[in-house]
Order: C-alpha cells, then structure tokens, then sequence
C-alpha cells in the first residue's frame, strides 16, 4: 500500500542526478534520450523531430493534453494526423482500419507511466489502442515524460502506475466518460531494438499523471 508520503514522492519531480541517471540507463538500452528543462522546450522539439506531412497518432495523455503537444499535432494541418481520422471513421463498419491506422502509424507521441533509474518505461492502458505503436508498430516512436515519474526501479514503477496514476485516471473517465478506468494491458519496454527508433524527452518539470 501507498502511504501518503509515496504518494507525495510520485507527484514531485525526481532531482536532477535521477533524471541524468534514468537517461543514461536508457542510453545503454538504445533509446535515444533528452533533458529538457520545460513543456515549452518539447513543445518546440517536437515540431524538429516530427516531419511534416508524417503520418502521426497521439497516444491517449494527460502529458500531450495539457502541455498543447496534442493540439498542436492533431489541429495544425502541418500532419498526417491518426486520431481525427479514426474519430470520424464509423466503429463498426471500419474498425479494421481504424486499427491498422493507430498500430502502425510513422510516428506516435505520448508519454509513459514511470520511468526507472535502471533504464524501463512502464506504461499502463484501458483499451491497448496506444501499445502496438509503442511496442514497435509505429516507425518512430517519442515520449514526452514529466520528472515526477522517474522512479529507482521496476517495482516502484508498477506501484507508481497502480496507487498514484490509476485513481487520477479513475477519476478523470468518470467526469468525461462516466465509467472507471482500469489497468487493462501493462507494457513494459527494456530496450530499444533499432536504435534511433525511440525517443524519450525528460522534463525537469513535473506535468500528467
């Protein structure tokens, strides 16, 4: 169980020798990784990394909704962008497209659930639909991940994702959908096979669950 203490912890950002320490472990495991200090400073990199006209899906995060990422990909015109696609495409009669667009798009953006000093990320899912690209569907993939999240090791981060991020998701579906969350799927990623291919932006900056 979390006490109120840990759960303080998993809200505050991770001082500066943790954040230098969870990046160089991601190094040695082929993700690419970058400490920046502000939501501003990924805001801007985001439009260097991402190429216009890409084919680009926005996995579901608080991280990308409050900090703009996600208006700024989704509503700019500067993308091929999934997520408005696949919300205007009808459910039942093309749910097999719509699938194959989020699964293997040029580039997906999101965030994760914890980052470890031992060189994982860690991320939960109600309905999976942003795991295939994470996991290596998408040719590129780039994460945006608040300081608060970077945690010692893989157990602290599934207690992170268990006891602080799902009440917070719990209670954000509840107000805009009217039904609970829930840890559906669980991705833990160890390494990145292609190298260049994963990228994670550090904030020093606490932002999302």
């Amino acid at each position: 169980m979390t006490t109120p203490m840990q759960a303080t912890r998993f809200a505050d950002p991770a001082p500066t020798k943790h954040l230098e320490r969870a990046a160089s472990a991601l190094t040695a495991r082929g993700f690419t990784v970058e400490i920046l200090d502000d939501v501003a400073a990924a805001r801007t990199r985001i439009k260097d990394l991402v190429p216009e006209g890409a084919s680009v899906f926005t996995g579901a995060s608080e991280t990308l909704r409050l900090s703009g990422i996600e208006a700024d990909i989704n509503t700019s015109g500067r993308y091929d962008a999934v997520k408005p696609r696949a919300l205007a495409m009808d459910r039942v009669t093309e749910h097999d497209e719509i699938r194959r667009l989020m699964s293997t798009p040029d580039v997906i953006v999101g965030s994760v659930h914890a980052v470890t000093e031992t060189g994982s990320l860690v991320v939960a899912s109600g309905s999976g639909s942003q795991l295939p690209g994470y996991a290596g569907g998408a040719a590129r993939a780039i994460w945006i991940v608040g300081a608060q999240k970077v945690v010692p090791d893989l157990p602290t981060a599934l207690r992170r994702v268990e006891d602080h991020c799902l009440p917070l998701e719990n209670a954000r579906t509840q107000a805009v959908h009217g039904w609970p969350s829930a840890i559906n799927r669980l991705l833990i990623l160890n390494a990145e096979f292609h190298p260049g291919r994963g990228t994670v932006l550090l904030l020093r900056e606490a932002i999302g669950f």
